[in-house]
């Protein structure tokens, strides 16, 4: 009997031990399945991640271009007076100044209203000093931008070595960039190339149009002007149109590339 029970009890411990065993492996099996599947949730912080970069690149300003549209809107109607009176395409006239003057944002614009980079050359008139091929070199300096257009005109119009560029058409905007740069108007190999892209970037051969009668006059510079500037007015200031639009006269004047406070009536300033 003795020797029963010593074996009843022996064989119930080893039971116990394999139950013990079993108990034990379940809860590592389970802590090793958790830690592995917690790694795989991160579908919210991807979406998270996708969603960021438009937030922060959508509100990116047009730059330099909302400076040359403003440009374009203020020179347009000049350049367009002068190809009717000068036969010379606005586009070209528009392309060269927004080249030459950096969107009106140069020194010799700024400080000289010249837009074309025109030399003295026995100029008569006002004279500023700028440094180019050699150092400070004399340039015309005129009393308002509108008389470098005119002169920009007067100037093509009055050199025989630009005769030929009169025989093409005036929406022949390829060939009068091409002819300028034949005729030694400028030394860059790409003139013609810069002037090209230019005029079809802006589409500014709409302007010739236009003027030949191919297109009715669009409203489109106009309500650029009026969305993003200010059209200057008697008795408007610096001072008074900073506190206007809530800006510091310097804010304002770095908007409009000026290195003063002279306004003009008619100008337009970029306010926003």
């Amino acid at each position: 009997m003795v020797l029963m029970l010593a074996l009843m009890l022996a064989s119930c411990g080893g039971k116990k031990r394999i139950v013990t065993k079993k108990k034990n492996s379940k809860p590592r099996t389970e802590r090793v399945i958790v830690r592995k599947e917690r790694p795989a949730i991160s579908k919210p912080s991807d979406k998270r991640t996708e969603t960021v970069p438009p937030v922060a690149t959508a509100p990116r300003p047009t730059g330099n271009l909302n400076i040359t549209e403003v440009y374009i809107a203020n020179y347009s109607e000049v350049a367009k007076n002068n190809m009717r009176q000068h036969k010379i395409p606005a586009s070209i006239t528009l392309a060269q100044g927004i080249l030459e003057s950096g969107s009106g944002r140069g020194r010799l614009a700024v400080e000289g209203n010249n837009h074309f980079g025109i030399k003295c050359h026995g100029w008569t008139g006002d004279k500023i000093y700028h440094d180019d091929d050699a150092s400070q070199e004399c340039f015309r300096k005129y009393p308002h931008a509108e008389q470098s257009f005119q002169d920009h005109s007067e100037f093509l119009t009055s050199r025989g070595r630009y005769a030929d560029l009169f025989k093409l058409d005036l929406d022949d905007y390829e060939g009068w960039a091409k002819g300028l740069r034949e005729s030694g108007y400028a030394t860059d190999r790409k003139y013609p190339e810069k002037l090209i892209s230019l005029i079809e970037r802006f589409q500014l051969y709409i302007f010739d149009e236009e003027v030949l009668g191919k297109r009715k006059p669009r409203n489109k510079t106009s309500e650029i002007a009026n969305n993003l500037t200010h059209k200057v007015m008697p008795g408007d200031t610096m001072y008074s149109l900073s506190k206007r639009y809530n800006l510091s006269v310097q804010e304002l004047q770095k908007l409009n590339g000026m290195t003063n406070s002279n306004l003009q009536v008619g100008q337009i300033l970029i306010v926003k």
